[in-house]
Formats: structure tokens, sequence, C-alpha cells
């Protein structure tokens, strides 16, 4: 979905316009990737609640600037792969994967 080498670029939020090997669209309709942003939701929610439970089994007493700073560095670096990540789960839930390349017919 996305072209190699842009992951930690400026440009991790290029994807190709329709699949290498299968011709299918990645981009179904316009605005379609507007209900990925509610798998990174979920994502970070998840993160949020693994920060929370890991700080407060290291930490004696857990503040709130402790949590949000500890939140905010792995949020912020993981970012490009939570951004591809949830548009990847998001078109799974649409469009069925077919295989590897060498076994599925051209479009």
């Amino acid at each position: 979905m996305f072209p190699p080498g842009t992951l930690y670029s400026s440009r991790f939020a290029d994807m190709y316009p329709q699949c290498p090997c299968c011709g299918q669209s990645f981009e179904p309709e316009p605005g379609f990737y507007y209900g990925a942003m509610y798998v990174s939701f979920a994502f970070s929610t998840g993160i949020f609640l693994a920060v929370l439970f890991i700080l407060s089994l290291l930490v004696k007493e857990v503040t709130l600037g402790m949590v949000m700073g500890t939140i905010a560095v792995i949020v912020i670096g993981l970012l490009p792969v939570m951004f591809r990540l949830s548009r990847a789960v998001w078109i799974n839930f649409f469009l069925r994967y077919e295989g590897p390349c060498n076994q599925i017919p051209k479009k």
C-alpha cells in the first residue's frame, strides 16, 4: 500500500493509487479513510491504557504530567506506524486480502 523507504520521512502518508499486483484501487471513494481515524483512536486508547498500567507498576505515584509526557513521546514516535496501520486495518474491513502477488490474477 505504501512505497518502500518512506516510513520515517516527510512522505510517510504517500500511498500507491492502486495495488501493483492486482490493480485494486486503494481509495475506493473520496474520503474513504476518514473511518481510519476511529481505528487510530482505538490504537491510541490501547497505548494510553498500557502506559498507565506499566507506569503504575514501575512508579510509586503516577502523576498526570508523567502519563501525558510518556504518551506524547510514544504516540509522536509511532505516528507514521499508527497512520499506516490504521489505514491498512480500515481497508481490510471492506476489501479481502487475496494473498501474495504471485498467487493472484491481475484485474
